[in-house]
């Protein structure tokens, strides 16, 4: 079976909402229908193998399983019933009775005693004639290897299965579990697809365990390279599974105009399953942030600082970053805005501003940590407790400088080293015509770069914070995790410990109370941006200012950090 449809090169999708339709070549074997849940993606689907017409063959495993209504007459797309129907000779509503599932079996056997009687009536005058392979034989084949515990028997024109650890039971496919099966349907039912056809499949992951799931569409679609499966889907792990795939991404039905809001993914684009995560959920605005998504502090805290985004986690800064610039190259397709938020570590000025320019947001602290330390945070917690939140203050000052101080030279040398690294790393990128100019390039940057001066201004610039009390500039170069418990800033609020002083911020940020306004907003002022509309006062009663009607973008200085 291999060869593709000659009906027509070109899929014509179903109607855009300006009376418009997109087209996909036929030449991929896999699409992929994705959206959230009440977008529209099953009635687009069905409205793509009604326009393809008897090409189109529809197949779900939910309702092969338990659904024992035939598809109603007059259905343009082939299905398993109306093969059925004309192999057997029945009329329409014959065996009413029998799920799908149990009509791809009979149809199974119903080939089988057909070569059986075909190779008995060619042996009887050719006695070399031999049995020709069949579907069954392919669909035992597959299936035992999905299942290597279990086997298919033929006993009594019957498929009964058993265990293959001795086991003497015998039983129908009726006691098989879910998945078992969903997946002799899938393999039965698409081994009869007419020739070339578009394999429509409702959410394919239905009754199938995660580890297995990609295996199994794998062999489904080789068993039939000369069809193109159509996936209708929101599962993310079988998404990112199918490699090559062309990708409709449906946003909206519109039910009254029966007409769609959808875009096809751009080929070649590197897609995560991350990026799939935030085009299926996201609503709003997406921005993508570092840390484990149930245990980081970003997790945690950024979602009650950016309440009008779709936040996700991705782990490393370097996910971050090129995950905000693949979404923002998707715009023409999402039309959503997408930001980053990475710590800013060592990085000096120039980094920090390029980038701002991607639209990555980077906080005048070192990390998501000293944001915790942030002096009108610490203020908030401490009057929040009933606690003298100037005495407060003062003492965790104190306490950061004097473990600066001691920390300072290590310091130093840690931000010497990334500024060394990241200065080889632009500069060794060169071409060179020879060895010799490569390994004097490298002497020269050697002298250029001196990384003893660079450790040394580092120093002096250190040590100026410590002699000024400058505590801001303190918390914008200094990363070390010990900072807020050598402090003794909760104890000094009141509270048992670290956990105990993180818990009480998300608990105010949580909250009406005055506290959660002077956390968010300092918060966002440390990434340069306003303070957030719902957290100002409002406006006279009538007054149309403009705060009122500003949209609370994470950026909404119009995106000043990108233009500084």
């Amino acid at each position: 079976m291999t060869g593709k449809n000659n009906i027509s090169s070109t899929i014509v999708l179903p109607p855009l909402t300006d009376g418009t339709a997109l087209t996909l070549e036929r030449s991929c074997q896999c699409i992929l229908i994705v959206g959230t849940n009440g977008a529209g993606k099953s009635r687009f689907a069905a409205r793509m193998a009604a326009d393809m017409g008897t090409t189109a063959y529809c197949l779900s495993a939910l309702h092969a399983l338990f659904d024992r209504e035939p598809r109603p007459a007059g259905t343009p797309a082939s299905t398993i019933d109306r093969l059925y129907e004309k192999a057997t000779g029945t009329a329409r509503g014959y065996n009413q009775q029998a799920t799908q599932l149990e009509r791809v079996m009979t149809l199974l056997m119903h080939d089988e005693m057909l070569n059986l009687l075909n190779y008995k009536l060619r042996h009887a005058s050719d006695p070399e004639a031999r049995m020709h392979h069949t579907r069954l034989d392919d669909v035992i084949n597959l299936w035992q290897e999905i299942f290597p515990n279990n086997k298919i028997l033929i006993e009594s024109g019957q498929l009964l299965f058993s265990q293959r650890t001795g086991d003497r039971d015998r039983y129908s496919a009726m006691k098989l579990s879910a998945g078992e099966r969903a997946v002799i349907y899938y393999l039965g039912a698409i081994s009869y697809a007419p020739h070339g056809s578009m394999v429509f499949i409702d959410s394919p992951e239905i009754f199938l365990h995660p580890t297995m799931m990609q295996a199994v569409w794998n062999r489904m679609e080789m068993l039939r390279p000369d069809c193109t499966f159509v996936y209708t889907t929101h599962d993310l792990d079988f998404a990112a599974s199918r490699t090559g795939a062309s990708v409709i991404w449906v946003r909206h039905y519109d039910a009254i105009d029966k007409t769609w809001d959808y875009s096809i993914m751009p080929p070649d684009t590197a897609i995560s399953e991350d990026i799939y995560m935030a085009i299926l959920g996201a609503r709003k605005p997406v921005l993508f942030i570092e840390g484990d998504p149930h245990r980081s502090i970003d997790a945690k805290l950024y979602p009650l600082i950016f309440k009008d985004y779709t936040i996700r986690s991705l782990g490393s800064c370097n996910k971050v970053i090129e995950s905000t610039r693949t979404f923002n190259d998707l715009n023409s397709m999402h039309q959503l805005d997408s930001y980053g938020i990475v710590d800013r570590d060592r990085r000096d000025e120039k980094e920090v501003e390029y980038l701002r320019g991607k639209k990555v947001m980077v906080p005048e602290v070192a990390e998501v940590e000293n944001i915790l330390m942030l002096e009108q945070v610490i203020r908030a917690v401490a009057a929040y407790c009933g606690k003298d939140e100037t005495r407060v203050f003062l003492h965790v000052k104190r306490s950061v400088l004097q473990q600066f101080k001691h920390d300072l030279h290590q310091q130093a040398l840690l931000h010497t080293r990334h500024r060394v690294k990241r200065t080889m790393e632009y500069r060794i990128d060169g071409r060179f015509s020879n060895i010799n100019k490569l390994e004097q390039h490298m002497e020269d940057l050697i002298h250029e770069i001196n990384a003893k001066g660079l450790y040394e201004n580092f120093c002096q610039e250190f040590n100026r914070y410590h002699a000024e009390s400058d505590y801001s500039s303190v918390l914008r170069v200094y990363n070390q995790k010990s900072m807020l418990p050598a402090s003794n800033v909760a104890g000094l609020c009141g509270l048992h410990n670290k956990e105990e002083y993180i818990d009480t911020i998300l608990e105010i940020l949580r909250s009406d109370h005055p506290q959660a306004r002077r956390i968010r907003t300092t918060v966002r002022q440390c990434f340069n941006l306003d303070p957030d509309p719902a957290d100002m006062p409002l406006p006279p009663s009538g007054d149309n200012s403009s705060q009122q009607r500003n949209h609370k973008h994470p950026n909404n200085r119009k995106h000043n950090n990108e233009h500084r």
